[in-house]
């Protein structure tokens, strides 16, 4: 099955993560977790990575909305 969204809904749902990803971020224990010696990941990438990467996702389906536009 395929799913069937439009380039508005996938923005929208990839500013809804970023949104997400921000609130996590802004939390205590989020926070303290990260500040952990514990807290390790395989390539180092630690969430304001991945909201970066989304940001630059949305700017990239921004960037080819104006250009097929012209």
């Amino acid at each position: 099955m395929e799913i069937q969204l439009t380039t508005a809904e996938i923005r929208t749902i990839l500013q809804g993560c970023q949104y997400t990803l921000r609130l996590v971020g802004s939390s205590k224990d989020y926070r303290r977790l990260q500040s952990s010696e514990h807290f390790s990941t395989s390539n180092n990438v630690v969430l304001n990575d991945a909201f970066n990467v989304l940001e630059e996702i949305v700017d990239a389906i921004d960037d080819v909305q104006q250009a097929t536009q012209q």
